[in-house]
């Protein structure tokens, strides 16, 4: 997991991964074997990318999830649904996989559009897949069903997931946290050793426990949906 205050770059290190941006100095290694051994076509080809924002035209589910890769059969289409927590909700569309989803998913809730989305990815079958803040405009429970959707990812393959993360909830589980501040690395570990020392990750941390009620409360008393905040 990535994460840090805004314009830490963040995004700038993601870019530098499929050669979008090339670093001033340093090397990047992929399986320890030098970036610039393998072609960018090769290294494009082996990366899947989700965004904050998905992009969902009004097509079908199965539709979607086939722009990630087109020669996926529709056995391919349902197992990269069921480990990203999506097969559920598509199963009970009006005509399942094959339900129109409407201009920009109007049919699904901000949950299920980052689960279609992650289904799109995954269905790739690329060994890692980088994720940009997917739960920034989720509410508390579409954010625990996209988290559990990243474990059965975790669990059930071998792909590498890099993610940036806003919500710190959300990188919890990360096998290795990564604060950047500045464009540079400041402290590395798992959740609970960052928390435990004094460091923008443990500050951070505590300011979202305490804003997460009062968030909560706001919702509930002015009846915004969840998804849209």
């Amino acid at each position: 997991a990535l994460v840090g205050p805004s314009v830490a770059r963040k995004s700038t290190l993601i870019d530098v991964l499929p050669c979008l941006r090339t670093p001033q100095s340093g090397t990047v290694l992929f399986d320890g074997l030098p970036q610039c051994e393998y072609s960018t076509r090769s290294l494009r080809r082996a990366i899947a990318f989700a965004p904050q924002f998905p992009q969902i035209f009004n097509v079908t589910p199965a539709e979607h999830i086939r722009y990630g890769w087109s020669d996926a059969t529709m056995e391919d289409i349902i197992a990269a649904a069921r480990i990203a927590q999506a097969d559920g909700f598509i199963q009970r569309l009006p005509q399942g996989y094959d339900t129109p989803l409407g201009e920009g998913a109007a049919r699904l809730s901000g949950g299920e559009r980052q689960r279609l989305d992650l289904a799109r990815a995954l269905v790739r079958r690329a060994p890692v897949l980088v994720l940009d803040e997917p739960t920034s405009n989720l509410d508390a429970d579409a954010e625990g069903q996209f988290r559990d959707a990243l474990e059965r990812v975790r669990n059930e393959t071998d792909i590498t997931i890099i993610i940036i993360g806003h919500r710190l909830s959300t990188v919890q589980r990360a096998d290795q946290i990564v604060v950047i501040e500045e464009g540079r690395v400041s402290q590395i570990g798992q959740h609970a050793t960052l928390i435990e020392v004094d460091g923008w990750y443990a500050r951070a941390f505590a300011k979202q426990q305490l804003e997460r009620p009062v968030l909560a409360e706001t919702q509930k008393q002015n009846l915004i949906p969840t998804d849209r905040i």
